[in-house]
């Protein structure tokens, strides 16, 4: 049975996007294949996002910022979900990608965003991921294969306004 492939979209690909493709590889597999895009990719992955990854032990290698376009060519993975991050509260835009698959909405504020000392940083980022851990560990939580396509976008918008963690 092939895994069921998702792609986190949000405006940078440097820190929301990468913290959901990193952690839902290392906690969802082999059922779940993550990856991760922006609409306006920065060409770096944050430092912060990284340093927050491994300090909860996991991987980082060949995490990147990088643009959609791959995964709009005829020969790109096949994908099952497409989940954007971005924060439409402030306004922020989010990207619309088309294809045959089931798009749902779990937006958060962008940590790379917030002012502040390096404590204030460091909490952002360690907040965006507790609350996007507890986002995958209720997607992974669920029978994905076994649902309907209405069933399962009713249960990721759900999982998408889970409260703070």
């Amino acid at each position: 049975m092939s895994p069921c492939r998702i792609l986190f979209i949000c405006t940078g690909n440097s820190a929301r996007s990468i913290l959901a493709e990193a952690t839902l590889n290392a906690l969802g597999r082999p059922r779940f294949e993550a990856y991760s895009v922006g609409s306006r990719p920065s060409g770096h992955v944050h430092p912060q996002a990284l340093a927050t990854l491994h300090a909860a032990g996991i991987p980082t290698d060949g995490l990147s910022s990088k643009s959609w376009n791959y995964f709009v060519e005829p020969d790109a993975y096949v994908l099952d979900m497409v989940i954007t991050l971005c924060d439409r509260a402030s306004r922020e835009p989010c990207p619309v990608l088309f294809g045959d698959f089931i798009r749902s909405h779990w937006g958060l504020p962008d940590p790379a965003a917030v002012q502040g000392n390096e404590e204030v940083r460091h909490e952002a980022f360690q907040h965006t991921h507790r609350h996007i851990t507890r986002r995958l560990q209720a997607l992974i939580a669920i029978p994905v294969e076994a649902m309907s396509p209405p069933t399962l976008l009713q249960e990721l918008k759900r999982i998408g306004q889970l409260p703070d963690p």
